[in-house]
């Protein structure tokens, strides 16, 4: 019982992460307004520091989190994250916003290296725990389009980061009380699988580093886009901010459902052709969304969700395969501190792209970023299990 409380509020946990996150990119339009500025893509940039310490942040959360514990690691992220919120909500200028979202960003690179491995560390069986996990982050996303939405037409947008502050910090005090502290924090226990051979390692990490890398561009690029694509391409049909929230997320809560039936895959059959068929997806439906307009673009949206939202959980599944659960939170921590910290870039250039070129452009940058994706994974080594068929 004790076991399954953990492991619901690590769920929980990911969808706060995401959740957070993404207030701001859906509540950026009334913000501006709050600050007095002109356009929406004027205030964007100031977001970029909470994405940058997300993924900067992850590489000394992996190191405590092996060393130090995972448990006192998540105690750090709930109160932490949810303490953020609360500021970002007291902000009155673009500057003390964007040191409060930075704040914001540095708990939440905690999550994903330090959440994840402690949720998968006994799974019987891996796929399907992290296909639910992916779920619930992604459901995170699709709170933050309709709670925000919601919570910006009737109250405020302050109010749209200080209730869910409050939810993280009592998510943290139930933490507390239901998580069981490990006798020995993950780098003193003893090894449970073989080392993968060092040119093997490497190449791995390459691979999958690189994938992570263009994949976390284009869920950043989407996920901060979507709202405001929506709101453009859906003009003649409605502007009402709440139901704009409420379409969106309907298309990330499809979205979602894609991690189920990919961990359920990915503990079934070779990871590297399943990985390559998910992000072949992407490049079709995304060159198509460019010039999209209405109901349409609404389909596509969705259809480019779901093969986005797809690929989330194969890198994880590389780690749980590769990766000995005694150095989990630090490998991952490296691999997060260089994709994350680069899907920073997409924040910072999403404004001034949509503003210069417009959105067609940008979904074509995407598409783009997608075919380097797939050209990577064909250096992608094979799983241990066929290694061992193999020899």
């Amino acid at each position: 019982m004790q076991e399954r409380a953990t492991a619901w509020l690590l769920n929980v946990g990911h969808a706060i992460d995401h959740m957070f996150l993404l207030i701001f990119a859906t509540a950026v339009t009334a913000i501006a307004a709050d600050f007095g500025l002109p356009r929406w893509e004027a205030l964007m940039p100031y977001g970029t520091l909470a994405f940058f310490l997300f993924g900067l942040g992850a590489l000394p959360a992996g190191r405590l989190g092996d060393l130090w514990g995972r448990r006192p690691m998540m105690l750090v992220f709930f109160f932490g994250i949810g303490t953020a919120a609360l500021l970002v909500a007291c902000a009155r200028t673009p500057l003390e916003l964007a040191i409060a979202l930075g704040l914001l960003g540095a708990f939440a690179s905690i999550y994903h290296p330090v959440g994840i491995p402690m949720l998968v560390r006994t799974s019987p069986h891996p796929g399907w725990t992290l296909g639910i996990n992916g779920l619930a982050g992604n459901l995170g996303v699709a709170l933050a389009a309709i709670v925000t939405g919601f919570l910006v037409k009737h109250v405020d947008w302050r109010a749209a980061f200080a209730v869910p502050g409050a939810v993280a910090i009592g998510c943290g005090i139930a933490f507390a009380l239901l998580a069981r502290d490990d006798a020995l924090p993950p780098a003193r226990r003893a090894r449970s699988r073989p080392d993968v051979p060092r040119a093997l390692f490497l190449r791995l990490f390459l691979v999958m580093t690189l994938a992570a890398t263009t994949g976390s561009l284009l869920f950043n690029f989407s996920t901060n886009a979507n709202y405001e694509l929506l709101r453009e391409r859906l003009a003649p049909i409605t502007g009402d901010p709440a139901t704009l929230g409420a379409l969106l997320a309907g298309v990330y809560a499809l979205a979602s459902l894609a991690q189920l039936a990919v961990g359920r895959l990915i503990d079934r059959y070779t990871l590297k052709p399943l990985y390559i068929a998910v992000i072949a997806l992407q490049i079709p439906l995304l060159a198509l969304a460019a010039h999209a307009q209405g109901w349409w673009l609404y389909v596509l949206q969705a259809g480019f969700m779901i093969a986005i939202f797809g690929a989330i959980p194969f890198t994880e599944a590389m780690i749980v395969r590769h990766v000995d659960d005694r150095m989990r939170s630090r490998v991952a921590g490296m691999r997060l501190a260089v994709s994350f910290s680069a899907g920073a870039v997409a924040v910072w250039l999403l404004g001034p792209v949509v503003h210069q070129a417009g959105f067609a452009t940008l979904l074509w940058m995407m598409a783009a970023l997608a075919c380097c994706t797939l050209g990577a994974l064909f250096w992608l080594p094979p799983s241990p299990e066929a290694r061992d068929d193999a020899r």
